[in-house]
């Protein structure tokens, strides 16, 4: 199913879903193909009643999601510079959606985060480029590192309801993502372990999304996701898309950067105008150990 674009808030409009690689920080300040194609995304998805983000970088051992109405933006990585630093995302939150959250995947449990949270960088590196105005309200979903990735796959199915109230749900993380192989040189490059993946993961999201949970089978899983944190975002996609009749997903952008890290972004249910080639990912500043960093 696809989703034309439109200004007007309705919480009728049966929403996308995505999911997004999204790398180094420092695209949040970048023009790249990454970012564009993250603008093209957000100026054609119907503008949501809320945007609720399951980010790598709030990995816990608890399903949670954040219920504050004014979330903090969060600087969670080291090294970079302080123009980073300097960025916010003054996005309100949605504390009732914690509820509406928790009824959808019932029985599963569900806490509201009131103060430890808010905004990681998983998530506003994105939105500032897809939402930049930060008007639309911000929930995050935590994923739980105790649960192995059938749960996440269900849970992503089981949020497939909140589409049709206006949410719009969106998975950031990387389907590879290895800081100890990065070379920073590499700025638009995979290794041969990390392309094969890859690859596979994509045929197995864009031909049967279940099959996207066996893939800790895959003889480079080990070295794709030696952490399962950034890997696990791209489940939600999937479960959404298993529960959806007609799933179609479409690859938003691609790409891989510095060695041990793919870019692939997907999206449910939305078609996007095709980004134009151009600067992959950034160079980060040259003392900055790749695994010191926290992307």
């Amino acid at each position: 199913m696809s989703v034309t674009s439109g200004s007007v808030e309705n919480s009728a409009v049966y929403m996308p879903a995505a999911f997004f690689g999204h790398g180094n920080p420092m695209n949040a300040l970048e023009v790249n193909r990454y970012t564009t194609a993250w603008k093209a995304f957000g100026n054609t998805v119907p503008r949501p009643r809320a945007i609720l983000v399951v980010s790598a970088h709030w990995y816990i051992n608890a399903t949670a999601v954040t219920a504050m109405p004014r979330p903090r933006t969060i600087h969670d990585f080291y090294g970079f510079p302080p123009a980073l630093f300097d960025v916010q995302y003054p996005a309100p939150g949605l504390p009732e959606l914690a509820a509406e959250i928790s009824d959808a995947v019932h029985p599963t449990w569900v806490g509201a985060d009131v103060d430890s949270w808010g905004i990681d960088h998983g998530t506003w590196s994105v939105l500032v480029h897809a939402f930049p105005d930060a008007s639309i309200p911000v929930v995050q979903l935590s994923i739980n590192a105790d649960k192995p990735l059938d749960y996440h796959l269900q849970l992503g199915a089981k949020l497939a309801p909140l589409r049709q109230q206006g949410v719009l749900i969106i998975a950031s993380g990387n389907v590879v993502h290895n800081l100890r192989g990065m070379n920073w040189k590499l700025t638009d490059d995979g290794y041969d372990w990390a392309q094969r993946f890859n690859e596979d993961a994509k045929n197995r999201m864009l031909a049967n999304p279940v099959e996207f949970a066996t893939l800790d089978a895959h003889h480079d899983f080990n070295k794709a996701a030696p952490t399962p944190d950034h890997f696990i975002p791209a489940l939600y996609l999937a479960g959404l898309a298993a529960a959806t009749e007609t799933p179609d997903i479409d690859v938003l952008v691609d790409g891989y950067a510095y060695g041990s890290l793919s870019m692939t972004a997907y999206t449910l249910g939305l078609t996007c105008p095709s980004v134009p080639e151009s600067a992959g990912s950034p160079q980060p500043p040259a003392d900055l150990p790749p695994d010191g960093s926290n992307i």
